[in-house]
């Protein structure tokens, strides 16, 4: 199992980062294209002992050349990017036995799985931003495992595909009121459970600053595999737009 989840994350590391298996598992930085990108972007990733800088055709001689000779902590402190996010996988697999055990949900909650479209019936709900996501009358998610109260939906892990079919990423929210009841681990292991049991692959992602989420990952079985920069500063949506021009100003 553990073997075909590297080799899944893999597939879709070389897809988003445009290189292949041999920079992947090699100990190099590597400066690769985003060959469909029209505007100015830039976006770095660590994995094993790579690194991947991935830019747009117009930067990459550029970011080449002003990068040279940096390591791989250096490159990720450069001011053109911000944010950084750790991406873990599942490194236990959890029988279904141990998630109860581990996992028991308390006696006033029940838990649900939700196909489809049957996750239309969180549409409208709020503080589920990170679990589920719609689009208009359309859901991106797919799946969704969530704990009900008194009827009431107050937590739900959710997932939804990637560029890859059988690579989905995983998100969790539980309603403020209902935490540090073991919620989030029961319904994140749970959506693990019946995902690898379908072939698919989840990630779970958390930033770096989020160390509540960290933990979490770790207590449902999951280890890091890569980690990445948020975005570029480049192309004007920065959030930090308005601090570089009142820099500019002073």
């Amino acid at each position: 199992m553990r073997v075909e989840i590297r080799q899944k994350i893999e597939r879709f590391l070389a897809e988003q980062y445009f290189c292949g298996a041999t920079e992947l598992n090699g100990a190099e930085i590597f400066y690769t294209v985003h060959t469909e990108m029209k505007r100015p972007y830039l976006k770095i990733m660590a994995y094993r002992n790579c690194v991947v800088v991935c830019t747009s055709p117009e930067l990459r001689a550029k970011i080449k050349r002003l990068l040279r000779k940096k390591n791989r902590d250096e490159i990720f402190e450069i001011p053109f990017v911000y944010g950084q996010t750790i991406h873990f996988v599942p490194g236990k697999i959890f029988t279904m036995e141990e998630m109860q055990r581990n996992f028991p949900l308390e006696q006033d909650y029940e838990s649900a799985v939700l196909f489809g479209k049957e996750i239309s019936r969180m549409e409208g709900l709020t503080g589920f931003e990170n679990a589920v996501a719609f689009d208009g009358n359309v859901t991106p998610t797919e799946m969704a495992c969530i704990a009900e109260k008194d009827g009431e939906i107050v937590g739900a892990a959710g997932a939804a595909h990637t560029a890859l079919e059988d690579v989905w990423e995983i998100g969790v929210d539980v309603l403020e009121e209902h935490r540090n009841a073991g919620l989030a681990a029961a319904l994140v292991s749970q959506l693990t459970g019946e995902l690898l049991a379908r072939g698919i692959v989840p990630f779970y992602s958390a930033s770096v600053t989020n160390i509540a989420s960290q933990r979490l990952a770790g207590r449902c079985g999951y280890v890091p595999m890569w980690v990445d920069t948020f975005g570029t500063t480049l192309d004007g949506s920065s959030v930090y737009n308005e601090i570089v021009g009142e820099l500019r100003l002073s």
